[in-house]
């Protein structure tokens, strides 16, 4: 009978969530900065402007890298606080 003890299953679930999440998001940092390197880096080939559009794209890279993490945390949270009954804003 599943239904005797909820919490359990509940708190492993959150468990691996947040395990999941701890395990992409430097993937989604570095990911962002190598796409971001290498855009810059064919464009410095075409461009012949070496190395400042590589520096300049990877730092672009690193910034919507952050701007995701910091929004997908956001979301975690605010489901979290739902789902706890805290009704977040």
């Amino acid at each position: 009978m599943s239904s005797e003890n909820p919490g359990p299953d509940k708190r492993n679930a959150s468990f691996l969530r947040q395990l999941s999440m701890a395990m992409e998001l430097p993937f989604v940092m570095v990911g962002g900065i190598l796409v971001g390197g290498a855009v810059g880096y064919f464009f410095d080939r075409w461009l012949r402007t070496s190395p400042a559009l590589t520096l300049l794209c990877g730092a672009f890279g690193f910034g919507i890298a952050l701007r995701d993490i910091l929004r997908r945390l956001s979301h975690e949270t605010k489901r979290r606080n739902q789902g706890s009954g805290r009704g977040g804003s």
